[in-house]
C-alpha cells in the first residue's frame, strides 16, 4: 500500500528495542484519509472470506476495523482490557504487551460471539502475534472459526507472522517492516 508505506516513512518515528512510533497518523492523531484507504485494501485482500464479524483490541484497533467493517457492513467487536462490571457472561484470556512490556486480560461478551460466526481480526501491528494470539484464544473458546487476520503494519523482523501461519492463520498486512537497525526503516518492496 503506497500511501500507507510514504506516511510511514515520512511521519515514522523509530526507537530503540525496535518500537515504531506511528501515533501521529495511527494509533493517537489518526488519518482518516489514511484510513479510508486502510479499510478498502483490507476488504480487497478478505473479499473471499465468509467473514460475518470483524474483532479487534481497544484502542488502536479499532478505528481501522470500524472502517473495514464499515465498508464490508459488519459488526465490530473489540475485546476490552478492562472487563466492565456489567458484563457478566464472557470469554478471557491473558495477552502480553510488547510496546508496554506488561502482561493484561482481555475479555469478550459471549453475547457477541459464538460457533456461528466467522471472525476476522484487524489490528494496527503485528510484532510477536501476543494480541493475535490472545484474540484466536478468545475465538477458540467461543467455538467460532478464525478467517483470517489484517495488520496495518508487521515488523517482520519479530516472526509474529510465522507463528500465526504455524496455526493455520492467513495474514495479510499492508506494509511490512523488515528492520528498524540503527534507528533506520526500512520497508518491504
Amino acid at each position: 500500500m503506497k500511501l500507507l508505506k510514504e506516511k510511514i516513512l515520512q511521519d515514522g518515528k523509530c526507537f530503540e528495542g525496535g518500537i515504531l512510533k506511528v501515533d501521529s497518523f495511527i494509533n493517537h492523531q489518526m488519518d482518516p484519509t489514511l484510513m479510508k484507504a486502510i479499510g478498502i485494501e483490507f476488504v480487497r485482500r478478505f473479499a473471499n472470506t465468509k467473514v460475518n464479524k470483524i474483532i479487534t483490541i481497544e484502542a488502536s484497533g479499532i478505528a481501522p476495523a470500524i472502517m473495514t467493517g464499515f465498508l464490508m457492513d459488519l459488526p465490530v467487536i473489540f475485546a476490552k482490557k478492562k472487563r466492565p462490571n456489567t458484563m457478566k457472561n464472557y470469554l478471557s484470556t491473558t495477552v502480553h504487551s510488547f510496546t508496554k512490556d506488561r502482561d493484561y486480560e482481555i475479555v469478550i461478551s459471549t453475547e457477541f460471539i459464538g460457533p456461528d460466526d466467522n471472525i476476522l481480526f484487524i489490528d494496527d501491528f503485528l510484532a510477536y502475534g501476543n494480541a493475535a494470539s490472545g484474540i484466536l484464544d478468545l475465538v477458540e473458546q467461543a467455538g467460532a472459526n478464525m478467517v483470517g487476520m489484517g495488520f496495518i503494519i508487521e515488523k517482520e523482523f519479530q516472526n509474529g507472522r510465522l507463528l500465526l501461519e504455524s496455526k493455520g492463520i492467513k495474514v495479510e498486512s499492508l506494509a511490512i517492516i523488515e528492520s528498524l537497525s540503527n534507528r533506520n526503516i526500512k520497508i518491504k518492496e
